[in-house]
């Protein structure tokens, strides 16, 4: 059973709170998005299929070490995962436990919140303001809606930031986030000279066709997806691949992250102290498609709150023309990507714009954050 369309909370959290035993048919996916989804609760409690595939676990450390052929070996397995998944754990990755907890802490306490409070720093999606707390609008022909909210803004560099809509409450949000960026900042430099390396290009040369120091914005995205009724009809986010260089995730241990590998879904296990890395477009595309940019979605279930921490590292959106870098194109290897600038990307994934449509349109294109992953 379905609820019949009527007008709904403005948050998936009042909806889900209001005692609900069917989900309004705006959240219902597709028939062919429903012959695969599952209550990821359902079996055996949640037990993940022993023959089942996972991601990778990629030790950092070994990038790190001090013999050569442990950190030769730490920079194959980062490079073959990329090629062959495009997402991975990545494990003993430097940040500390306490600050990961703290930020933890913080983004749960402020989504503890009463909504009548969240609403205070709500976005304005219709004006073109994405920062924010907020609840999915669909951008699918289909005009399906996503079981979730979310409190969405930049975190890196900081004279980007708008620390208007930055949370006062609680009092460490602030001081944790801020610090968890700079963290994550100087991660996504390590990632992106084994990727570079990886490619046979000098160490920072990925890095400094993202944007390099000066311009490369890190955008953070909470997402809270609350129980659901029926999780077996919803996803908390849909089907896509990023458009960011790099995005990683935290998440409170509750599964529902799954990709799509060699055709099927695959759930990701839950592995402490790791925080998952997805390859996004962009280095999908500098790379000729030598890394992979991933098709992933999220679960919702009917036991638990899931809530996951996004960042995204993502090129200037006019400064930069993305295209296969000269070293990755050959008469074997034809470029398999057009020149497209970040935002011109953007138009061309989320709207369908033809090249001519987005090179001849104005403005500045709008692009809603997913947690276009999921733990």
């Amino acid at each position: 059973m379905v609820s019949p369309a009527s007008p709904s909370p403005a948050r998936v959290e009042l909806l889900s709170n209001s005692g609900i035993k069917a989900i309004p048919k705006e959240y219902v996916r597709t028939e062919e998005e429903l012959r695969s989804i599952t209550d990821i609760f359902s079996k055996e409690d949640g037990a993940k299929n022993i023959d089942s595939p996972d991601l990778p676990i990629i030790d950092l450390s070994k990038i790190d070490s001090s013999d050569e052929e442990t950190r030769k070996k730490g920079h194959e397995e980062l490079k073959e995962a990329a090629i062959e998944w495009g997402v991975m754990h990545l494990i003993n990755h430097g940040i500390s436990d306490e600050l990961i907890n703290r930020v933890k802490k913080a983004g749960g306490e402020f989504f503890d919140l009463p909504v009548e409070e969240k609403e205070k720093y709500a976005n304005d999606q219709s004006s073109g303001n994405v920062q924010g707390y907020g609840s999915k609008l669909a951008n699918n022909a289909g005009g399906i809606l996503e079981w979730e909210d979310y409190f969405f803004h930049c975190v890196y560099p900081e004279e980007k930031r708008d620390m208007a809509i930055w949370p006062k409450d609680p009092q460490d949000y602030i001081p944790a986030t801020t610090e968890y960026a700079k963290e994550i900042r100087s991660l996504t430099t390590k990632i992106l000279s084994v990727l570079s390396l990886g490619l046979g290009l000098d160490q920072d040369r990925l890095e400094k066709e993202v944007g390099g120091k000066d311009d490369l914005t890190l955008q953070m995205k909470i997402n809270y997806y609350p129980k659901c009724p029926q999780p077996e009809l919803a996803l908390g986010v849909e089907a896509h691949t990023d458009v960011s260089a790099l995005t990683f995730i935290l998440h409170n241990m509750v599964p529902g992250l799954q990709v799509l590998y060699k055709g099927e879904w695959v759930t990701a296990s839950c592995v402490p102290d790791s925080i998952i890395l997805h390859v996004g477009d962009t280095i999908e595309i500098l790379s000729n498609g030598m890394y992979k940019s991933v098709l992933h979605r999220g679960l919702v279930n009917r036991e638990r709150v899931r809530v996951s921490w996004a960042v995204f590292c993502e090129p200037p959106k006019e400064k930069i023309v993305l295209k296969p870098l000269p070293e990755t194109v050959g008469e074997d290897r034809p470029a398999l990507f057009p020149p497209r600038t970040f935002a011109q990307h953007m138009k061309h994934k989320l709207f369908k714009k033809s090249d001519d449509e987005v090179h001849d349109e104005e403005g500045v294109v709008v692009v809603e954050h997913d947690d276009k992953s999921v733990e």
